[in-house]
């Protein structure tokens, strides 16, 4: 992997796990905001406690070393989590701003997906 590249995996994946992190963190502590989001897409309150928790594991499974299994579990539950936000927000006829940081995870996920260095990837994967 080239040097290049490799900054740039790191950098794409940092703001992913901030943005992961912070999203996570204020879904565990049910901010206002947030409880509302939740509640005009139409779903209970109890799921923030969820995706908070997941996005946090989610995290910690990208950032450590090895276990590349668990990694392509949370490069998926991240893809559906955002793309299913993203759904949402749509279903609801929520503003292009509102769909934009869903939309911007979307993106970051994919693209440290994309970029992950072999260590990081299954043995199928590599091949």
């Amino acid at each position: 992997m080239s040097k290049a590249k490799k900054i740039s995996y790191w950098i794409f994946t940092a703001w992913l796990a901030l943005g992961m992190t912070s999203t996570g963190i204020v879904q565990l502590i049910k901010m206002d905001d947030e409880v509302s989001r939740i509640e005009s897409l139409g779903y209970p309150v109890y799921l923030l406690t969820l995706l908070g928790i997941w996005k946090l594991l989610g995290v910690v499974a990208i950032l450590v070393p090895k276990f590349p299994v668990i990694k392509e579990w949370a490069y998926a539950g991240f893809f559906f989590t955002c793309t299913g936000a993203a759904f949402s927000h749509l279903n609801v006829h929520d503003s292009i701003g509102d769909i934009f940081t869903c939309l911007l995870l979307l993106a970051l996920t994919i693209t440290s997906y994309l970029l992950r260095p072999a260590s990081r990837k299954t043995a199928s994967a590599n091949q």
